[in-house]
């Protein structure tokens, strides 16, 4: 009787271990999934963002959405992974952003933070110190315009703080 009790105790043991094997490798699983990029708007994701990566705090990715020259309108689909956002920075000439996908959070250094959903339109001065990104939970998108493109420099600075990033998804 006690062999039977014991091989029972260790048939449960064994069952119970692969339980948790099982249920690990589907967490595994589940958290390889969260890595594929969603579809959050019509408009092309791009390739990863490496030309820019070190101004990013997280992944993003990169679409040209124009190519012609003569007009002189360089336009962006950016797509930010949850909790990416890009560095402090300016634009001498401007830009404009038109938000297309998921939430995102705009923010110009001194101000609070604004929530950005699909259809908002954030049109910023030249020279003015800003970032912008995802919320910590969701993937985002917008549109990038390049203002008077003949002469607007980008002038990257610090990262975004945690502690800042925190506060300006934290106040709405």
């Amino acid at each position: 009787m006690d062999k039977i009790k014991k091989t029972n105790m260790n048939i449960k043991k064994i069952t119970i271990a692969m339980l948790i094997t099982l249920i690990s490798i589907g967490n595994i699983n589940a958290q390889e999934m969260k890595t594929e990029i969603p579809k959050i708007s019509e408009f092309p994701t791009g390739n990863e963002n490496t030309g820019f990566e070190q101004y990013f705090s997280g992944k993003s990715w990169l679409a040209p959405l124009t190519s012609n020259k003569d007009l002189n309108v360089p336009m962006f689909n950016v797509t930010f992974e949850p909790n990416c956002r890009n560095n402090w920075h300016t634009h001498t000439g401007g830009q404009i952003l038109i938000a297309v996908g998921g939430v995102g959070y705009y923010q110009e250094r001194g101000k609070s933070a604004r929530r950005l959903l699909p259809g908002d339109v954030v049109e910023i001065a030249p020279n003015v110190e800003h970032w912008h990104g995802a919320s910590p939970d969701s993937w985002f998108s917008h549109i990038a315009v390049e203002c008077n493109p003949q002469t607007n420099k980008n002038t990257w600075l610090e990262p975004v703080s945690d502690e800042e990033y925190g506060k300006a998804v934290n106040d709405k």
